[in-house]
């Protein structure tokens, strides 16, 4: 099943999902690690790119996961759910969206503060716009790294919540996205 229905995630929401969890952890691995790395550390130059180029790509994946999230059928909330896991449930939600998209934006002003583009692994360069504020680049540095933290925060509390559906109140909250 390819689109959802008012009981299951079709195949496509389920592959963005997982796909935009496995890249914002990734994301999160590289970033952590990158920023530790000596100017005359080999990979100095290559991981940031690797770490501009795709999140400029999870960007376009988010894009499209918002935009299909708007236009296919949502899934009723589970029956298993109370009322309150429900609210919480969608609130958590719309927040990792947030912080998903907050994470681009302070990416995209620590990357362009110097008045470069941002080259996507050498297919296209995303123009810049300059800086906006005096130490833009500090600035969103530090609010990137928050939210770094706070997103992978709040990522596996959505992930503990969900096993703890799946092994603890033994429901199908889990199942519908697998």
């Amino acid at each position: 099943m390819l689109l959802n229905t008012r009981v299951n995630y079709g195949w496509v929401a389920k592959l963005l999902h997982w796909l935009v969890a496995v890249t914002v952890f990734s994301l999160f691995g590289l970033g952590f690690w990158m920023v530790d790395l000596g100017y005359y550390d080999s990979w100095n130059k290559l991981a940031p790119h690797y770490h501009k180029s795709i999140g400029i790509l999870l960007v376009v994946v988010m894009l499209f996961r918002v935009a299909w999230r708007c236009f296919n059928v949502r899934p009723d909330s589970s029956k298993a759910l109370t009322q309150r896991e429900q609210k919480l449930s969608h609130g958590v939600h719309i927040t990792l969206y947030v912080a998903i998209f907050l994470m681009f934006l302070t990416g995209y002003l620590i990357s362009t503060a110097d008045n470069r583009g941002i080259d996507v692994f050498d297919w296209f360069t995303v123009p810049a716009l300059g800086a906006f504020f005096e130490n833009q680049e500090d600035i969103a540095g530090n609010i990137h790294e928050w939210l770094s933290y706070s997103l992978i925060g709040l990522a596996v509390i959505h992930l503990l919540a969900a096993l703890k559906h799946h092994y603890v109140d033994k429901n199908d909250v889990l199942k519908r996205m697998l």
